[in-house]
């Protein structure tokens, strides 16, 4: 069997992965680009098929409308 390193022990230092979580923090989302992350997570989550595309997310996420509740 190979030998292993163990996992757990000491996190490496990730000194500009933590500046640029920290900046991202400050950052506001504006609308377009959480329209953006919506349309990619729903592209990454759907089933495989040739009728799903990038496109089809992207159209699907800016036709979306919340009905109002009586």
């Amino acid at each position: 069997m190979a030998a292993r390193k163990p996992m757990l022990g000491p996190t490496p230092a990730r000194i500009e992965l933590a500046q640029k979580i920290a900046a991202a923090l400050t950052k506001p989302l504006t609308d377009q680009e959480f329209n953006a992350q919506k349309a990619s997570f729903a592209y990454g989550n759907a089933p495989d098929s040739e009728y799903i595309t990038k496109d089809s997310a992207v159209r699907a996420i800016n036709s979306f409308r919340l009905k109002e509740v009586a």
